[in-house]
């Protein structure tokens, strides 16, 4: 993991977290429940910046989940926080 991230960086990565969850039933339903989205609206979202941070949120509020995530995807949980970091303040600063 280097020192700084980009936001290009946290963006795939959040992709990444979405495809997690997309891909494992358990995880998407408490996503969609969590976010109030349905399973259409996540195409009209997923490239949001907003929306990203907040799949990277997901993670954060939930340790199996990020564990669970990190572990399958050889990412450290470190990295996972640190890219909601850049997306949150990529949100913040209305990039």
């Amino acid at each position: 993991m280097s020192a700084a991230m980009t936001r290009q960086e946290a963006e795939m990565l959040a992709i990444e977290g979405l495809q997690h969850i997309a891909g494992n039933e358990t995880d998407l339903s408490r996503f969609l429940a969590l976010s109030g989205l349905s399973p259409q609206d996540l195409r009209d979202v997923a490239q949001s910046p907003a929306f990203l941070s907040g799949v990277l949120d997901y993670f954060m509020g939930d340790e199996a989940s990020l564990l669970a995530f990190a572990a399958a995807h050889g990412r450290d949980p470190a990295e996972i926080s640190m890219a909601r970091t850049v997306l949150s303040r990529s949100k913040e600063s209305g990039e």
